[in-house]
């Protein structure tokens, strides 16, 4: 290799700023350009140059932060290093850079910067030149120890390392060869260096302080290298002894020979990695079983080279099962005052569900080896069930994690993957672990009705182990292939219905309902919490918006009609927008005479504005007057917002004549009014049942006119042309209106009869009755469920009787006191009840005497 002296470099150089390193004369580096100063450089001076001089560039470290783009020239370092741009690369990902190798030629020291734009180029003066001090017996008399002492210890260092490495092998030739003045910096690129001790030598401009400030290092780095040797077993030493240097990279266009080797240290890193995982898996008090399955795969990653795909593989494996929580848990907060005081402030109402919870804190508290239980909560959206299960993590001081499964259908989300497949993983259960970081957390299992079911397997099957109260302490995960204790983990499964929920799925678990909201309750839990988030989520206060319990009412009436309370907190999440407008409005207005002129006062009256011609937020408001009045929401701000009321009560409108009733409904969503239509006309006797009816309901209605045919003389019911068969030369039409809606279950059994005694008989039911209950082909009523939810349904229509099957008479403990306090309850055990109280006076013949004169 030629000196740094036979290079003679132009008097002004193109600087290039980097920050990722420090490049050392007769080294290379690889240096990512991607500020706008060096993409120029690289653009108009690499990219366009054709002869040597051109594509010699000043590199200078950057020691400012990379990130900040600043107009002015950071400070510049006073040392650089000429270099020789020996390969340009540009890519457009993930943004426009360049990728530039360089290779380190000599020392300069800035003297002046000349230009600064669109790059910096420097006046510069050349600082290494050895030949002429090398040349002199000055240099063996003042440097001979010093170069003597660096070359035994370079010799040492090469000597540690594997002879049969090509690239050793080269290294050892250029010490033998390379002047001594050269070997600092060579040596300094090789060894693991941080930049500032790189700094320090390229700052070194006197041979003596480069030696001096160089052998420290060496001789680190040889002591780094024999504790790695002791720490090995001697008959491996050979077969793995430590290679920390790259091939050598041979360089063109520049006289005599160039060289970059750097230290890696790979497989000594990787080494380090495996003994601190061993002590991780000995530390985690991992149960033996999987213990021994650990110690056995870390003997395995040992001996396999890194280039193998199973070497990656088994060390995830590892990793996981360091991490996972063996034994590592949450002490509970058994106080049950504490606890019913924050499940009270969290949530209204639920008294049911909270009992149990309070239920399992006070066994917890008795007994601290108790099985977490396995709770679903089934009820309609928007009542607050997985709301509630992150309170109870709250409440216990246990960790909370939720885990969707609405539209899952491979069991492996639940089982994992077996670590034969490509990019397998454990399932979520354990992956779930792993992120909470203890093994007695609070799962919530959202959506577990929602469960799929396809080639993969049937998910809602692979929950029975993990559901189980006597298999879970047992569970096995296909990705871990080991057991894992989950019986301290509380499971609280959430679903809308149970319909959907496999039968083995839902005997594991503890249904407990979480039915709708009353009206009242809803109120409440509007200005105990919705009304408050709200504000705080659209950046109000209440002194600048005030929602009375009327307008709040008003809402749940007649814009909202559902179980929970996600569309209520929808529209005071509307009104609340609406409000942050005219607020921020009102403090961006500049004073206008001509708005001085009304009177203070009557403004501030005003409510919100109708349309845009009025409001509460007004111009004279920011200047030198006391803070505003909130802004009250009426009923005519609520029609200003939200529009007109989307829902009405429609009941006394349509049971003006005979051949209507009412029915209560069950869904998914909560519980609903049905009406029942019937119509009769000529025909061959023949029933025509519409509404998307399914085969329970379609069954109901023949039941129905079964009854009812054979009991038409009883109720003396006639068709069109007085006859007692109902069906002689009559077509009964009977229709479920929504008939886009799909209506099965056994519950409209009594709606039925009672619409077709009306139809025969003229008379009106009661518009105020609504009524539910199955029935058999000799009369009798029974029972059905979801009454809650249906009572809640009548009750949020405005009607005020409801009929029940007697056997559902327990079911009325539920209802809250003020919905049953505003509601008349039948209880009936046969038709001949229910129809006696769905008609004004009665039905039967002994009630209605006025009825039997007119027909007779």
């Amino acid at each position: 290799m030629a000196s740094s002296g036979s290079i003679q470099i132009p008097r002004r150089l193109p600087l290039l700023l980097t920050h990722e390193g420090v490049l050392l004369p007769g080294s290379s580096m690889r240096t990512s350009v991607d500020t706008p100063g060096n993409m120029e450089l690289v653009r108009n001076r690499l990219l366009r140059g054709t002869s040597l001089k051109s594509t010699i560039i000043g590199v200078v470290p950057n020691t400012s932060d990379p990130s900040s783009d600043r107009e002015e020239l950071p400070s510049l370092h006073r040392i650089g290093t000429a270099a020789l741009a020996v390969q340009v690369v540009g890519s457009n990902w993930p943004k426009p850079h360049y990728t530039l190798l360089v290779t380190g030629l000599c020392r300069f020291q800035i003297i002046e910067v000349r230009k600064e734009r669109p790059y910096p180029v420097a006046e510069v003066e050349q600082l290494d030149r050895l030949e002429q001090l090398s040349s002199k017996e000055e240099f063996k008399e003042a440097l001979g120890d010093l170069s003597e002492q660096f070359y035994k210890y370079a010799v040492q260092l090469v000597d540690m390392l594997d002879n049969s490495v090509p690239a050793v092998a080269k290294l050892k030739r250029l010490l033998n060869n390379l002047p001594r003045e050269l070997l600092p910096d060579v040596l300094t690129s090789i060894i693991r260096t941080t930049n500032e001790e790189k700094l320090q030598i390229l700052d070194a401009v006197s041979l003596e302080e480069r030696f001096k400030v160089t052998i420290p290092l060496l001789l680190r780095q040889i002591e780094g290298l024999k504790l790695l040797q002791k720490t090995r077993n001697p008959k491996q030493d050979d077969d793995k002894r430590i290679v920390a240097i790259r091939p050598p990279r041979k360089l063109g266009n520049v006289s005599g020979k160039s060289f970059s080797l750097e230290n890696t240290d790979d497989d000594d890193e990787d080494s380090d990695d495996i003994i601190i995982l061993e002590k991780k898996i000995k530390s985690s008090n991992m149960p033996e079983p999987a213990l021994k399955v650990c110690v056995k795969e870390i003997k395995r990653l040992k001996k396999m080279p890194q280039s193998m795909p199973e070497y990656a593989l088994t060390r995830n494996y590892l990793e996981l099962m360091s991490e996972l929580p063996w034994s590592k848990a949450t002490r509970d907060r058994l106080d049950i005052r504490a606890a019913r005081i924050l499940l009270d402030n969290d949530h209204y109402a639920m008294a049911k569900l909270k009992k149990r919870v309070l239920e399992y804190l006070a066994v917890r508290q008795l007994k601290n080896n108790l099985k977490g239980p396995i709770l679903c909560f089934v009820g309609p959206p928007g009542v607050g069930k997985t709301s509630v299960g992150r309170s109870i993590a709250k409440t216990l001081g246990r960790e909370f994690h939720r885990i969707a499964l609405g539209g899952v259908c491979d069991q492996s989300d639940i089982r994992g993957h077996r670590r034969t497949y490509v990019g397998s993983m454990p399932g979520r259960i354990i992956n779930g672990l792993k992120i909470v970081g203890v093994n007695n957390p609070v799962f919530l299992l959202d959506e577990v009705d929602k469960l799929g079911k396809s080639l993969q397997g049937d998910p809602a099957a692979a929950l029975l182990e993990v559901l189980d109260p006597e298999q879970n302490h047992n569970f096995t995960d296909h990705y871990l292939n080991v057991a894992f204790d989950l019986s301290q983990v509380l499971f609280i499964a959430t679903a809308n219905t149970i319909s959907t929920i496999p039968p083995a799925l839902l005997d594991r678990m503890e249904v407990i309902e979480v039915p709708g909201y009353s009206q009242e309750e809803k109120l409440e839990i509007a200005h105990r919490h919705l009304i408050s988030k709200q504000l705080a989520q659209h950046g109000l206060t209440p002194e600048q918006i005030q929602i009375p319990q009327e307008a709040t009412l008003e809402i749940i009436t007649r814009y909202t009609r559902e179980a929970g309370v996600r569309s209520l907190d929808r529209k005071l999440g509307a009104i609340c927008r609406a409000v942050a407008v005219k607020v921020a409005e009102g403090q961006h207005r500049e004073p206008k005479s001509e708005h001085l002129e009304a009177p203070e006062g009557e403004e501030r009256k005003e409510s919100i504005p109708e349309g845009s011609k009025s409001g509460t937020i007004h111009d004279t408001a920011d200047f030198a007057l006391p803070p505003e009045m909130p802004i009250l929401i009426d009923r005519h701000a609520l029609k200003d917002i939200l529009g007109p009321p989307m829902y009405d009560i429609e009941v006394f409108g349509r049971l003006n004549q005979p051949g209507v009733a009412i029915g209560l409904a069950w869904t998914p969503l909560g519980g609903e009014i049905m009406f029942v239509e019937a119509s009769r006309m000529d025909g061959e006797g023949q029933l025509t049942l519409t509404g998307q009816l399914g085969d329970v309901m379609k069954e109901s209605a023949h039941l129905a006119i079964s009854w009812l045919r054979s009991h038409a003389k009883k109720y003396q019911l006639t068709n069109a042309s007085g006859s007692f068969d109902l069906l002689d030369n009559t077509d009964i039409h009977l229709h479920f209106p929504a008939g886009a809606v799909t209506k099965d279950g056994p519950s409209a059994g009594v709606a039925i009869v009672t619409c077709l005694a009306s139809l025969f008989s003229g008379r009106l039911v009661c518009s105020d009755v609504a009524m539910t209950g199955e029935i058999t082909l000799r009369g009798l009523v029974l029972p059905v469920g979801g009454i809650k939810d249906k009572v809640l349904a009548a009750h949020r229509a405005g009607l005020k009787r409801v009929i029940l099957p007697k056997r559902n008479e327990t079911d009325l403990e539920e209802i809250p006191l003020n919905v049953r306090q505003d509601l008349e309850f039948v209880l009936a055990g046969s038709l001949d009840e229910v129809l006696n109280a769905a008609f004004d006076g009665g039905f039967s013949l002994k009630t209605t005497p006025d009825l039997l004169n007119s027909k007779l």
